[in-house]
């Protein structure tokens, strides 16, 4: 069986954070100033086959589809920064930005640069990320904004030009903008809940408002800093609503980007539902697991009545040894006869199996630990640094649209040989893979289950896939309700991480306590789904505390299937 010291890496705790851009030391005219220096920060169904890549990428358009269930009469205007020498993380923090935009409603992503006169008019609202500090905005786009009564939820900087181009901004909106606060802010309170801020984002500093007409504004979230005061973190005035700083730096799974990705769908889709739904996958399943293990589980979660899915690796590889006495081992999930027929109980108890990559690892060479499989990346190359974390490195030298088809359908194979029908959903190994591999898997899978993984430079202008993308500016990505990102993808997310019982590359131990307690921080989300996953070789007490403790928390468990639909 693969080693659980190895096989619990957290895929999906090293997320790949975007930094904030530093702040400039230039004081804009129309507005007051905290004066203090900032040191810059710097980042690290069916089988469609032989899809050609220019097939796959599709003509340039920023006009994108709203996920399954969004409201067909909303549409938003995104809208970022593109200036200066950060103006990459503009683009990075719009993706983010549009991808939970995508779960209320259709959208159309650009520069604000190329804003033209009278575009907000083919929009139901606007969402625009100020990243450039004075950034030149066009005044069509300060005069539509302030003439609007569509909903506008502006974010960080900037905000001050828009202040100075009206003449009575206080007046309209019962706010004003006043200058950047600099103490040591670390949890912001929304909706009664306390939510956590990483301290890497204080040096970019929190803007500060001022409620100047408390009949016509709110502070929706208030940020306290480690000596008892208080920042307004996001103030709503008549159809605007203000966020202080770049909420998609330095994320976390208990972070104040939840906040952000609540007010986003207050734009894109106001009339929101406000379900309380979960997922758990049972995951990194192979041809060495357990058969016992697997039936036990099946049997706890169908007693709850918790439908779930499990997710495969339809071959097994160990080219080294590393587990087996120095003998190589290759086993096709066929010749596991105990595991496919422990598979297939798991379907008659509430199960749906996906495809998670075809070996979970990549050649013969530690990726970035073992070679073996559940181990490993498949579809990313990664090393262990000197202070131990997991670094992504690039692409393999040989990724292309043909190498991906490849893998995938070999494990098609091998799940038809098996007795499975194709799976219609796929997980990428350790959630990375490149922007073509991407744009394969949504090409032959209805969605994916996992947190998305992107690069600089692929979206120029908004026109994603028709720039090249920068692997050495890569950032991570986690959704707390389906979208359809900027691959073109459905994405059924997962938010909560995993049962991790030892600390490891510098990820510290997480039990079902501090996923529980993620869980409560993702309620301030409205239509939020709940989800984990769990490695079968875990103690399975530690499934049932997180099982019981969502369904205690009022969420009911769904078929994956059924939150892809909408």
């Amino acid at each position: 069986m693969t080693s659980p010291v190895h096989a619990q890496l957290a895929e999906h705790a090293d997320m790949q954070l975007l930094p904030a851009p530093p702040r400039s030391l230039v004081v804009a005219p129309s507005m007051k100033t905290a004066q203090k220096s900032v040191s810059t920060l710097t980042a690290s169904g069916s089988v469609q086959r032989n899809v050609s890549l220019s097939i796959l990428l599709g003509a340039p358009a920023n006009a994108f589809a709203g996920a399954p269930g969004a409201n067909p009469s909303q549409n938003t205007l995104v809208l970022y920064d593109s200036t200066g020498a950060w103006a990459w993380l503009g683009e990075a923090y719009a993706v983010m930005a549009a991808n939970l935009v995508s779960h209320g409603s259709k959208y159309t992503l650009h520069t604000a640069a190329s804003y033209t006169a009278g575009e907000l008019n083919n929009y139901t609202g606007l969402v625009y990320v100020g990243s450039t500090y004075d950034e030149p905005l066009p005044t069509a786009m300060l005069d539509d904004v302030l003439a609007t009564t569509k909903p506008v939820l502006w974010m960080n900087d900037n905000i001050w030009q828009l202040a100075a181009r009206s003449p009575n901004f206080a007046a309209q909106y019962g706010f004003s903008p006043m200058f950047f606060d600099f103490s040591n802010t670390l949890t912001v309170t929304y909706k009664g809940v306390a939510i956590q801020r990483n301290a890497l984002a204080v040096p970019s500093g929190l803007l500060q408002t001022s409620i100047t007409d408390p009949t016509k504004a709110t502070a929706v979230a208030v940020a306290t800093n480690d000596t008892g005061g208080t920042v307004n973190w996001a103030t709503k005035g008549a159809n605007l609503t203000y966020i202080g700083e770049i909420p998609f730096s330095y994320i976390g799974m208990n972070d104040r980007y939840l906040i952000a990705a609540d007010l986003i769908g207050k734009v894109s889709n106001p009339s929101m539902l406000a379900r309380k739904r979960a997922l758990v996958r049972i995951e990194d399943v192979n041809a060495t697991d357990d058969p016992a293990a697997l039936r036990a589980i099946a049997d706890y979660l169908s007693s709850k009545g918790v439908p779930f899915t499990v997710a495969v690796i339809p071959y097994y590889l160990d080219p080294k040894g590393f587990y087996n006495n120095g003998v190589p081992q290759a086993i096709h999930l066929s010749q596991a006869r105990n595991v496919v027929s422990a598979l297939k109980y798991m379907q008659s108890k509430g199960g749906t199996i996906l495809m998670h990559g075809y070996t979970h690892q990549y050649s013969n060479v530690a990726n970035p630990y073992s070679g073996v499989s559940a181990d490993d990346f498949e579809f990313y190359r990664s090393h262990i640094s000197p202070d131990n974390y997991v670094l992504y490195d690039a692409p393999p030298a040989e990724d292309s649209a043909s190498w991906t088809q490849g893998r995938i359908t070999k494990g098609l194979m091998d799940f038809a040989a098996a007795g499975f029908l194709a799976p219609t959903i796929f997980e990428p190994p350790h959630y990375a893979a490149s922007a073509v591999d991407y744009k394969v898997i949504n090409s032959m899978f209805s969605a994916r289950y996992d947190r998305g993984l992107y690069a600089g430079g692929w979206c120029p202008n908004g026109a994603c896939g028709t720039g090249t993308p920068d692997y050495t500016k890569i950032y991570g990505q986690f959704f707390p309700y389906l979208v359809r990102d900027v691959y073109g993808s459905v994405v059924i997310g997962e938010q909560l991480g995993n049962v991790e019982t030892e600390a490891f590359n510098n990820n510290p131990a997480r039990l079902p306590a501090d996923i529980l307690a993620s869980a409560n921080v993702n309620t301030v989300v409205q239509d939020s789904v709940q989800s984990f996953f769990f490695h079968p070789y875990v103690n399975i007490n530690y499934l049932k505390q997180i099982v019981e403790g969502l369904q205690g928390m009022g969420y009911t468990f769904v078929p994956a299937n059924t939150v892809k639909q909408g």
